[in-house]
């Protein structure tokens, strides 16, 4: 089963982060078999603190990565996460990142490799998550 990469696993991996860079390299070898993909939230997400789109499209290359666009209904599930997450009280304004990759991961039966597991486990109770 393919793996969608959350953007925090990458990111230890491009600044040598000292708690969470073996953790994460490891992870990524230990899945690159089953291949690993990226949704253009994870894209944008790198495109934050990268310097250019070469520099990117340079990183997804390097890692093998799989760009994969999110299927429209995991831009509903996302959505309606949205939802759930207002009716508890959430403060944020606008749908989570988070919810759009795993909305993306539940609709197309993808596992979830990422460090941020509160909201995902809580939301896509359905998703298997590959975390610490």
């Amino acid at each position: 089963m393919p793996v969608l990469v959350d953007t925090n696993v990458i990111i230890d991996v491009l600044t040598d982060d000292r708690q969470w860079a073996d953790w994460s390299i490891e992870q990524l070898k230990a899945n690159a078999d089953s291949g690993l993909i990226i949704n253009p939230v994870v894209y944008a997400e790198l495109c934050f603190g990268s310097p250019s789109v070469d520099f990117v499209d340079d990183v997804v290359r390097q890692f093998a990565f799989r760009y994969q666009e999110i299927p429209r209904q995991g831009l509903f599930r996302a959505a309606k996460a949205f939802a759930r997450y207002k009716k508890r009280k959430g403060t944020k304004a606008a749908v989570l990142p988070d919810f759009f990759i795993g909305g993306h991961a539940e609709v197309a039966g993808l596992s979830l490799l990422t460090r941020d597991t509160k909201r995902l486990s809580v939301y896509f109770p359905g998703v298997r998550l590959i975390c610490p």
